[in-house]
């Protein structure tokens, strides 16, 4: 029965991330996942979708025991989904009023110790907790879960509390995630009922924001540099397809093996970080002064130019594409994983 596992989690939202998460959950063997989408095909989805991402090659079978043995639960209510659940993870829309909407009814159907996350990738806890009642206790137990696309393979977990979050809620999701093991880890029925066989090579490297910042750190870095990708693009500096070359010939290699700081770091020499901004500071101001400032709603000339770029360039996204790209973020992973260890 799913109440022998220690962690009962209500999966809310089967989209892209929804379904990768969900292979990420079933990796940790003292799980059982109760899922629920509104969409009528969400099962079919599941059934398509979710044994490539456990690595299963016998995708009939590999479902059907996870439903018998009741480690995963297709549920057709919200309140069927959250009973008994420990946990309460939601990937809704990206829709600030609609994720206050889902709070206040997932408060009164949850118990009041049910740890409550939420998979956004930019609305803070706060403003999602705005609106519930004081003696749910929502804001007290509501933290950011934020994982990184493919969340079945990223390493990265952004936990983002708010300012009334608990200390104790923090520590909690910290440890969850960081138990669970990489990618290969049997999410059958026969995986047991305890985390004590889990790889002593930690996968998973989930770090806490000190406050809220409305699109956390990861999507800001992100964004930051997709801005002035679309300002270089739309200027005719550089093609998309050859910025892309640059990226992965250069900044990508160097970030996967040293992050931001650190390069730049390693840059000053003996000096070290101190010394690079230092030599470097009427370069970086010039440039930071520089940067494109551009308008990404309404038709603007820049946009299209990059969408017919970048379409040109690589086409439709396809299902063989997303594979041969998930194996290159794999094999980075366990290259930053062989050679540094736990990071």
């Amino acid at each position: 029965m799913a109440t022998e596992y220690p962690h009962r989690i209500a999966l809310l939202g089967l989209g892209t991330i929804g379904l990768s998460m969900l292979a990420m959950h079933l990796r940790r063997p003292d799980t059982s996942i109760t899922v629920y989408d509104p969409r009528p095909d969400y099962e079919s989805q599941i059934r398509s979708t979710l044994p490539s991402l456990l690595d299963s090659p016998d995708s009939t079978s590999l479902i059907d025991d996870l439903i018998r043995t009741s480690r995963l639960k297709l549920a057709t209510t919200l309140p069927e989904a959250i009973q008994n659940a420990t946990i309460v993870q939601e990937q809704s829309p990206e829709v600030t009023s609609s994720k206050q909407a889902l709070w206040k009814e997932v408060a009164g159907l949850a118990d009041q110790d049910t740890h409550l996350w939420s998979s956004s990738s930019g609305i803070p806890a706060s403003a999602q907790a705005a609106g519930c009642e004081a003696a749910d206790r929502v804001a007290e137990r509501l933290v950011i879960a934020h994982p990184f696309n493919p969340p079945h393979l990223m390493p990265l977990i952004e936990i983002v509390p708010g300012p009334e979050t608990s200390v104790e809620e923090v520590e909690f999701v910290k440890k969850y995630f960081g138990d669970i093991p990489g990618p290969g880890a049997s999410a059958g029925a026969d995986a047991g009922a305890s985390s004590g066989d889990q790889s002593a090579s930690q996968h998973y490297r989930p770090i806490t924001l000190h406050k809220e910042i409305p699109g956390f750190v990861g999507n800001r870095l992100a964004f930051a540099l997709l801005r002035e990708a679309c300002y270089l693009v739309g200027e005719g500096v550089v093609s998309a397809k050859d910025l892309d070359s640059l990226v992965t010939a250069s900044l990508g290699p160097r970030w996967a093996g040293s992050g931001v700081f650190e390069s730049y770091h390693a840059g000053g020499g003996e000096g070290g970080i101190g010394a690079f901004l230092q030599k470097l500071a009427p370069t970086i101001q010039n440039v930071w002064g520089e940067l494109g400032q551009v308008d990404i709603e309404g038709e603007q000339a820049w946009k299209n130019l990059v969408v017919k770029q970048t379409e040109d360039a690589y086409g439709p996204y396809t299902p063989e594409t997303r594979k041969k790209k998930e194996e290159m973020l794999r094999d980075v992973v366990e290259m930053q994983k062989k050679k540094w260890g736990e990071l």
